[in-house]
């Protein structure tokens, strides 16, 4: 079985107005989620990303320059992984297809490569 990043992408007003408990209940969504696929062995981790705070950083003209970010006026940013075993893309996207945040955003799914070394 091959490593599968499952990289969570939403617009930020997404979540926003939410009741505090619509967010429970669909946070409840992904912990079951989350846990059929540790009870079949394939989930490997997974966490949610704060939605405030993070830094870019950057190469510019031979100087590291680091700058606030995510942003709250971007129309996409990614809140959480997870990563999971799967066989090959097509069974990844299987997996994928039955994880909560298809409905809520957008989920890129990425092989994640192997290094040795």
């Amino acid at each position: 079985m091959a490593k599968f990043i499952l990289i969570l992408r939403e617009n930020p007003a997404t979540f926003a107005s939410l009741s505090p408990d619509d967010m429970q209940a669909i946070i409840q969504e992904y912990s079951a989620w989350a846990q059929k696929l540790g009870m079949e062995g394939r989930m490997a981790g997974g966490e949610k990303l704060r939605d405030e705070g993070g830094r870019h950083l950057t190469a510019r003209s031979g100087s590291l320059v680091a700058t606030d970010g995510p942003y709250a006026e971007a129309k996409e940013v990614i809140g959480g992984f997870f990563i999971i075993e799967a066989a090959d893309y097509a069974d990844a996207e299987t997996v994928a297809a039955e994880c909560p945040h298809v409905k809520y955003g957008v989920v890129e799914i990425r092989q994640v490569d192997i290094i040795d070394g």
